[in-house]
């Protein structure tokens, strides 16, 4: 296990890599638009339009705010452009990456815009059976109803770890350089509870 000494160097490593990224990346934008849950009322067939919603709802959980975090391998995603985690890290047993180089030996509590290093005060990456990466919307929608896989979270559960966990916030608040997911998390909180009164159906896989 690396010392303090080790620690701090890749401290500074990503510190300097984050500045550089920071000064060339593009000024972020506006995420696009979410439709209200209310304009999908018009679908007169309910799974229709639940599945309808679920597709709206898509337009979040497939940017790279909330992909970056949900990665098939054991390695972190970051920009806008979804690169591989520089420096190298890994996701440890639990997230929250590997003995002397964990996410919080860079990440902080919130966001340090001067060095472009995103923050939250849990940090972390999704549990592995939460991988969203190359996944389709259908694939995804069913992991977010397993129990064995979304952390034993019933519908309502799901609602309110996606309006409420400071992680999820954070998509719409990312910091210099990375672009918000689109619309509000107000928004995206109402398309949810609309999906799961609507019976919370699934695209086709």
């Amino acid at each position: 296990m690396p010392g303090r000494a080790g620690a701090a160097a890749a401290a500074a490593l990503l510190l300097g890599a984050a500045s550089a990224l920071a000064q060339s990346a593009p000024a972020p934008q506006p995420g696009a638009d979410l439709r209200p849950a209310s304009s999908f009322a018009g679908i007169a067939d309910q799974r229709d339009r639940s599945v309808a919603l679920f597709n709206e709802i898509g337009k979040v959980l497939l940017h790279p705010r909330c992909v970056n975090c949900h990665p098939a391998t054991e390695r972190p995603r970051q920009g806008d452009a979804r690169r591989l985690h520089q420096p190298m890290v890994v996701r440890g047993k639990d997230g929250h990456g590997a003995p002397g180089l964990a996410c919080a030996t860079c990440h902080g509590k919130q966001n340090f815009d001067p060095a472009g290093i995103p923050g939250d005060g849990h940090w972390a990456l999704a549990p592995a059976a939460m991988a969203w990466e190359g996944r389709t919307l259908g694939q995804i929608c069913e992991q977010l109803k397993d129990l064995n896989r979304n952390g034993s979270r019933d519908l309502a559960a799901i609602v309110r770890h996606v309006t409420a966990d400071t992680l999820v916030l954070w998509g719409w608040n990312p910091g210099k350089g990375r672009e918000p997911a689109p619309g509000t998390n107000a928004q995206f909180g109402e398309l949810m509870q609309a999906w799961v009164d609507s019976g919370a159906a699934c695209p086709a896989v």
